[in-house]
């Protein structure tokens, strides 16, 4: 199974994830701008590709993080994961995209049996989730994903570079101070969940805050 796995919840990322591959991943990039994922997304997969030797037609599956995140950036990878699943008519999935941070955590020797992924929600806030780990066993989210204070956080291990950013009021681990979701993990998370036949989110977006653009309305009436 060839995944084209594709994630702008922070920055602009795109890997290429594969059954056949060591470690799964075939190709990635990433980007460390979280404000140019439109400009950059297409280009960089358009050269994922071309590296890596293969074509649309090679793609098995898309996978696309659905956030949390903020609107633009969100929207900049969906569009893009929804256009080429059509022009290419694969099957096209979601899945949020802290799964990313918590499959590192899970991989890691840094890893505790309940933790809290959390990244830079802006405002002041952390969007954020629970997981358990199971020895041998995916991560299995139990509890968000929310938006919040980081001060507000349950009393447990906290990952990813919300947990950086806050690192005053959380129990943030060092090593995952700086960490934002990745195509690359998305994509083998995605890869393990499909294996073991589970069932994953369709492409509807996690943003949990409503766009700053709004809609004018009526002109009130001088009279």
């Amino acid at each position: 199974m060839l995944i084209l796995a594709i994630d702008t919840s922070a920055v602009a990322s795109a890997a290429l994830i594969s059954d056949d591959a060591m470690e799964g991943v075939v190709e990635a990039f990433a980007t460390e701008d979280t404000r140019s994922h439109a400009e950059v997304l297409a280009p960089g997969i358009e050269q994922l590709l071309a590296d890596a030797g293969v074509t649309g037609a090679d793609i098995d599956v898309i996978v696309t993080g659905v956030g949390p995140g903020p609107f633009t950036g969100l929207r900049s990878g969906i569009a893009t994961a929804r256009t080429l699943a059509f022009v290419w008519g694969k099957p096209l999935y979601g899945l949020m995209s802290l799964d990313a941070i918590a499959l590192e955590v899970a991989e890691s020797t840094a890893a505790e049996a309940e933790f809290i992924v959390a990244t830079d929600a802006r405002r002041k806030e952390v969007y954020w989730a629970r997981y358990t780990l199971a020895e041998g066993q995916l991560p299995r989210l139990v509890d968000g994903p929310h938006v919040g204070f980081a001060s507000e956080l349950p009393e447990l291990p906290v990952y990813g570079a919300g947990a950086g950013l806050y690192a005053d009021v959380v129990r943030a681990h060092p090593d995952f101070a700086a960490t934002q979701p990745d195509a690359a993990s998305l994509g083998q998370f995605a890869l393990a969940r499909l294996t073991a036949g589970d069932a994953l989110l369709d492409s509807t977006p996690l943003y949990l805050r409503e766009s700053d653009a709004q809609v004018p309305g009526p002109r009130k009436r001088a009279l």
